[in-house]
């Protein structure tokens, strides 16, 4: 990468302390490389299309941020990424374009594990968000896991200005979010309260197994351990993360659609903690996981574009490619007239033929620290898509 003070140097070299997993992400981010704005893009379309990546700035930024969060647990390959820059640059855009609150989080955890400084008026914004408890009663589930992870995040690195807000937050979450089912809510309050995505227990979960780690909360560990016990027991046959639950009662409401993300990515980040805290089944829920990705699932087809070192989205419904409506109404059914959610016929499903930028950086997130999973992290895919597509030098063009 080289120009506009984005990177230093035009390479960077894919090391032998990676694993073929880091390496394969990193080189798939070059494709997704935005030169002319300094950014990972919104999606990349494996469609065919002339010009894949199709830009969207308020998730770009929030993606790039997602992506310097999994480069900070690397233990090589980016000292010619200046990541810095490209967390100076895209940090500024939050408070000018319509991000979610989640993504304010991100910023606050990303700037932690890179041992940088948020902007004053970006720190400014957050603590009145955060001094006021009233506006937590809008947070949905992602934006207060999020948060609260990067709050504790900070404090880890001793910048203790921001842990004041910890124990609130935290307790906010254990009287609000947490379900009887052992689950969580998607929000504190409202009709849309019990209808609870995959991304609500997993941000969530991570935040209670951060708080507790951190705090030294037994109840903390204990109630993510909890939720992680509870979704591994409701993990489909091949290994699928369902999509969407009823957090009251600990139901699945609908399995698709069925994210490659989760699979390899958001899931083994929590699972990394379960492991640590004496979840046994949670190694084996992580590898079963990854494996659908690899190809054991409805299709039987792997969920990977090796020649272009990516992967495919998710599988989704026929009719739901281009919108979410009928699954909304399905899962009303469900929770109000006791319908069960079920795996569809595969003639039924179809691919989502892209690839989003973050969903790399959870693989370098949640991959890039571990050498203990040598069947996922140097499986042959990576290693052969390394050899004979290229792997060294990762080349990112910028602005």
């Amino acid at each position: 990468m080289e120009g506009s003070g984005a990177a230093q140097g035009d390479s960077v070299n894919l090391g032998p302390s990676n694993s073929p997993l880091v390496n394969y992400a990193l080189k798939g981010l070059e494709r997704c490389w935005l030169r002319e704005h300094g950014r990972w893009s919104h999606i990349y379309h494996l469609d065919g299309r002339n010009q894949p990546n199709e830009s969207l700035p308020q998730s770009d930024v929030f993606y790039t941020l997602n992506v310097l969060l999994g480069i900070s647990r690397l233990k090589e390959g980016t000292h010619k990424i200046d990541t810095s820059a490209i967390f100076e640059r895209n940090v500024l855009q939050l408070l000018t374009l319509p991000v979610a609150k989640y993504a304010f989080g991100m910023a606050l955890w990303t700037a932690a594990q890179l041992k940088l400084e948020l902007p004053a008026d970006l720190r400014r914004h957050l603590k009145v968000l955060l001094s006021e408890p009233k506006y937590w009663w809008n947070f949905r589930a992602q934006d207060l896991g999020m948060i609260l992870i990067g709050i504790l995040a900070e404090a880890k690195v001793d910048r203790k200005e921001w842990y004041r807000f910890a124990e609130p937050l935290y307790s906010f979450l254990l009287g609000r979010y947490h379900a009887p089912s052992g689950l969580f809510f998607d929000s504190p309050r409202g009709l849309r309260r019990r209808f609870a995505s995959f991304a609500s227990q997993t941000y969530l979960t991570l935040a209670c197994y951060w708080y507790g780690e951190f705090a030294g909360s037994t109840r903390a560990v204990e109630i993510a351990n909890a939720c992680t016990q509870k979704l591994i027991g409701l993990q489909g046959p091949n290994g699928e993360w369902p999509w969407f639950f009823d957090a009251e009662t600990g139901r699945v409401l609908d399995f698709y659609e069925i994210y490659s993300v989760h699979q390899y990515g958001m899931a083994p980040a929590f699972l990394e903690h379960a492991e640590q805290h004496g979840v046994r089944t949670a190694r084996d829920a992580l590898i079963k996981g990854f494996h659908w990705v690899l190809g054991s699932n409805q299709l039987g087809e792997p969920m990977l574009v090796p020649e272009m070192h990516l992967s495919l989205r998710s599988h989704t419904r026929k009719r739901e490619l281009r919108t979410n409506k009928l699954r909304m109404i399905r899962a009303a059914y469900n929770v109000y007239f006791g319908g069960i959610a079920d795996f569809i016929d595969p003639v039924d499903i179809q691919i989502r033929r892209e690839c989003r930028s973050y969903e790399l950086g959870w693989i370098l997130w949640s991959f890039g620290n571990r050498a203990d999973l040598p069947q996922l992290t140097h499986n042959p895919v990576f290693i052969d898509a390394l050899k004979q597509y290229g792997g060294i030098p990762l080349q990112l063009p910028c602005c």
